[in-house]
């Protein structure tokens, strides 16, 4: 008598939209996308992406199926933060992981309990916009913006070389005495 293995159940489709969009989510987020892109965390960097989004879609599942309280915003940026730190070494204080998280429990709850679905749609359509594009690394805040980016093969002017300061080109000549030595002077408020 042939034993069959037993399988486990399928997703509910309202789950599989969830975990489409947490994956979305995930792949629009700057700080990941820059450390999956630049295969910080090794060869396998966008593996380590989609086993973060089924960690984040696991704990909501269980979450819901044992009858316990979905986890919460805070919960869900420190599973960010401490995968950031552990699989792609970047300690991230740029407090973009915050609303990534939030967006993460706003999906849960639209998606769970409000059966609305046009969250989803609209980050994969942003996903699909980012396909094949370079992402802009701004050094201010750009967390307010939806979907930056720029085709690589566009050139860009802003890209040139930092100018000298003006201190560095106002350094004093050295000055040597008759023997050939140079004269060190004190300089500060450490004179007596």
């Amino acid at each position: 008598m042939a034993t069959s293995a037993s399988t486990p159940p399928a997703a509910s489709p309202a789950l599989v939209l969830f975990a489409r969009g947490t994956v979305a989510t995930l792949s629009l987020w700057p700080a990941l996308r820059l450390a999956v892109e630049g295969s910080w965390g090794g060869p396998e960097s966008p593996q380590k992406r989609t086993w973060l989004a089924s960690a984040i879609v696991d704990a909501f599942e269980e979450s819901s199926s044992n009858n316990d309280p979905v986890p919460d915003a805070i919960y869900i940026e420190e599973m960010l933060l401490q995968v950031l730190t552990d699989e792609f070494d970047v300690v991230l204080e740029d407090g973009t992981a915050q609303p990534v998280a939030a967006g993460i429990v706003k999906l849960w709850q639209e998606i769970m309990h409000e059966g609305k679905t046009d969250g989803v749609a609209r980050l994969e359509a942003c996903l699909e916009q980012s396909r094949g594009k370079k992402l802009i690394v701004d050094e201010k805040d750009a967390s307010d913006e939806e979907c930056q980016w720029e085709d690589e093969d566009e050139e860009s002017d802003s890209e040139e070389a930092p100018q000298l300061s003006d201190r560095a080109r106002d350094s004093e000549v050295p000055q040597v005495d008759e023997d050939g030595f140079t004269v060190v002077t004190r300089r500060g408020k450490g004179h007596r």
